[in-house]
């Protein structure tokens, strides 16, 4: 695979220029924001890059299992951010929400797939989990702040329904499949368009390192259904946290 230099990164950076031209003249105030994050992407990419050369050349069974898990642990702070209730109660079940979906489906993926002898081998561990982790933290934030701002804007018609003898999941379940749905949508509108509309990323970088294009659509098949369960699996587990989580023993909204 032919290898980008520094140089040609450095020009590929400096046409983002003619887009801060733009945003100031249109009075965006987005500039800051665009420099920071770029920054930001470059110094932790090349960091991410120096140490992983190191973790893949150990491939230790426990270094690997306790760096999916760090990444998990900042999948769910960067969930619990993003979210419009702020308590650190909520770490620890979000967090199991998100670490025992994306460890099955890593362990399924290694033994069931692609039948690999070692439990945990770096070079499939972290760039497979860190895929499925980065397709679920968008989907949590926007899955639970619509369950919150549905159970908020509907709470005369839910305490209502609670009344008349409905159960908790029965008055929230509009909700939980809004939820849902919103949550999932983006999932399911990529594989549909997979292969027409754009060729996705780790098929891409399988097929740029000398893969056949034949087993690198297997792989990218196999990548979308697991982040869809990933994703799917995840978002159950927080709704139904974040459900008990709002309202008290007695079904009434904390």
């Amino acid at each position: 695979m032919e290898q980008i230099t520094y140089l040609g990164l450095f020009l590929l950076s400096l046409l983002v220029i003619p887009t801060l031209m733009v945003n100031r003249f249109l009075e965006i105030r987005l500039n800051s924001q665009i420099v920071q994050s770029m920054i930001r992407m470059f110094v932790q990419l090349f960091v991410v890059g120096i140490y992983l050369k190191y973790i893949f050349e150990w491939d230790n069974n426990l270094l690997n299992l306790a760096y999916i898990l760090v990444m998990e642990l900042i999948a769910t702070s960067s969930t619990l951010r993003g979210i419009q209730i702020k308590n650190r109660k909520l770490f620890f079940p979000l967090f199991l929400t998100v670490m025992v979906p994306n460890l099955a489906l890593i362990f399924f993926f290694n033994f069931i797939l692609l039948r690999l002898g070692w439990i945990l081998p770096a070079r499939y561990v972290i760039t497979i989990g860190g895929m499925l982790l980065g397709n679920v933290l968008n989907g949590n934030i926007v899955g639970l702040n619509t369950f919150y701002n549905g159970i908020k804007a509907n709470q005369q018609i839910l305490n209502y329904e609670l009344t008349l003898g409905a159960t908790l999941f029965q008055a929230c379940k509009p909700h939980i499949s809004n939820a849902l749905t919103l949550t999932i949508k983006p999932t399911i509108a990529s594989m549909a368009t997979l292969g027409l509309v754009a060729l996705p990323g780790m098929m891409t970088g399988q097929i740029l390192g000398g893969a056949l294009p034949s087993d690198a659509i297997m792989y990218q098949i196999a990548i979308m259904i697991a982040i869809y369960l990933n994703r799917y699996f995840t978002i159950i587990g927080g709704l139904g946290v974040f459900m008990r989580y709002l309202f008290d023993c007695n079904d009434q909204l904390v």
